[in-house]
């Protein structure tokens, strides 16, 4: 039987990574058996960058973590190396990055599973994630489609002015001078 201290230290373990998976919008678990230590500098740093948390895990604390939290269906990825990454802020970057890190350095880094807002994702479904842009492109793409109409109205309005005889400048004044 363990000593109180390491057991106190192994609850403490648990109690943050059990802290860390419930406030976690995305988390990607990683076999990274192979892996250099410049390949692994790299990613840490890129991942440090996205702000997403990246750590090697033990699969015996992680599994009593996710068991807690309710992801208990994960505790079969969990032999060998395992790295967790984790993002609070935007769900899709740790899947996008660790999907891209995966591509590249092939059979040394592989995806065992992930998650999403507290559901386990399929492979298929972490590629298609992965293919996502991060959370601000994509609003990006949002306001950009509902400013679409607004602006071609503007266009149109203006081509109106101009086939009319008048300019965009002279309307400007007498928009004015008519609002005071």
């Amino acid at each position: 039987m363990p000593n109180a201290k390491v057991l106190s230290e192994k609850q403490a373990v648990v109690a943050a990574l059990t802290e860390r998976l419930q406030n976690a919008a995305s988390g990607v678990f990683v076999d990274y058996k192979g892996i250099t230590v410049a390949e692994d500098t790299a990613l840490r740093s890129e991942l440090r960058q996205n702000e997403v948390e990246y750590s090697v895990v033990k699969n015996t604390l992680v599994r009593f973590a996710l068991d807690k939290c309710g992801l208990e269906e994960l505790d079969g990825i969990l032999n060998g190396t395992t790295s967790l990454a984790t993002s609070t802020s935007d769900p899709i970057v740790p899947i996008r990055l660790i999907h891209e890190a995966s591509e590249k350095m092939k059979d040394k880094f592989t995806i065992k599973g992930a998650f999403l807002e507290g559901k386990i994702l399929s492979e298929a479904e972490i590629a298609e994630i992965s293919a996502l842009s991060n959370k601000d492109a994509l609003l990006a793409k949002v306001l950009g489609t509902m400013l679409a109409p607004i602006t071609s109205l503007a266009v149109a309005l203006g081509q109106v002015v101009e086939q009319k005889g008048g300019s965009l400048e002279s309307a400007e004044p007498a928009a004015e001078e008519a609002a005071e």
